[in-house]
């Protein structure tokens, strides 16, 4: 049996997680409004808003988080899950893959990923108790013992460029030959632009992701957009790049 998201927990999640930036949003808008800058007010009031729907619709609203998205050939021995520190799929993962052993890992290093946001929901959602801590340059696991590895929304945390780069090379270590990698993520594009204005420079671009992918020896198989704003490469090894 799935487990049911609560009404509306992703967008008070992210209102909850990220409330510093609607508090200095809401000051803006009433310094706007108090020297008569209403235009600026006003617009700056429907961007808010309008992210916040954006928002409601990707994490509450769409089937995200049924993982309609994710294949299940029952022959899996091994799933990875890594996150960030916040974690709401390792069990949604374990109930897709029950004949499999599920391995979680947490690469949250709070002098690396500094995000007060992550701090948040850390305290508000405690890891599950199997979680295995790690460094993002080395895994606690074996060489090709993944059948699916998952990182899902964390990924874009991990800031720094080269520290990204020794990631993506730990996840081609770990995955086996025939293995798929999801890394699920926000895009610095046109419609994430749309949505949440110049918070689009928290996310990275396509063809960033796919350098590193490169750079990594994988290949990308396949990108699914389950809403304009979220595409998940899925991502296997390209043995044939050695």
């Amino acid at each position: 049996m799935a487990i049911a998201r609560k009404p509306f927990q992703g967008v008070l999640n992210i209102i909850r997680f990220n409330w510093h930036f609607y508090v200095i949003s809401l000051l803006v808008i009433a310094v706007a409004y108090y020297f008569g800058w209403y235009i600026i007010a006003s617009l700056a009031l429907a961007g808010s808003i309008f992210s916040l729907i954006i928002s409601w619709y990707i994490y509450d609203l769409s089937p995200l988080y049924q993982l309609n998205w994710v294949s299940c050939n029952h022959t899996e021995q091994v799933i990875v899950n890594i996150h960030a520190g916040f974690d709401e799929t390792s069990i949604l993962l374990e109930q897709k893959y029950k004949g499999a052993t599920l391995k979680i890992i947490d690469f949250y290093d709070p002098q690396k990923h500094t995000e007060i946001s992550i701090k948040r929901a850390r305290k508000a959602y405690p890891v599950l108790p199997q979680t295995i801590p790690s460094d993002t340059n080395r895994l606690p696991l074996e060489d090709a013992v993944a059948d699916k590895v998952f990182v899902i929304f964390s990924a874009h945390e991990i800031r720094n460029e080269a520290e990204r780069r020794e990631f993506m090379r730990e996840l081609a270590r770990i995955i086996k030959p025939g293995g798929e990698i999801f890394i699920t993520e926000h895009l610095r594009d046109l419609a994430n632009f749309i949505a949440y204005n110049i918070g689009f420079f928290h996310f990275y671009s396509k063809k960033n992701w796919l350098q590193h992918v490169k750079d990594a020896h994988l290949k990308l198989d396949q990108e699914i957009k389950s809403t304009p704003f979220i595409s998940t490469f899925i991502i296997s090894r390209n043995d044939h790049s050695f």
